[in-house]
């Protein structure tokens, strides 16, 4: 079943390589790269999911999830490559 998924991470190259695989296997996909644009995208759109990084700029990634569940309940996946537990 095809699912329409935000992907938010500031980083280009990973935003692209988890887009390519989430198209390959069907899914509609959109990618911003900043928390503020994200935070836009998912309150104003309508997706099925959001892969939501944790560090990013303008607003993080705790910070738009906070503010997005205000106003809706879509499912987030949080993604993260922090080198500290």
């Amino acid at each position: 079943m095809d699912r329409h998924i935000l992907v938010v991470e500031d980083q280009k190259d990973i935003a692209d390589l988890i887009a390519m695989h989430l198209r390959d296997l069907g899914h509609a996909v959109d990618c911003v790269h900043d928390g503020g644009k994200g935070y836009e995208a998912a309150r104003s759109g309508r997706y099925d999911l959001i892969v939501l990084d944790v560090m990013l700029p303008q607003m993080d990634g705790w910070t738009v999830l906070s503010r997005l569940r205000e106003r809706k309940e879509t499912p987030v996946l949080f993604l993260t490559a922090r080198d500290d537990v």
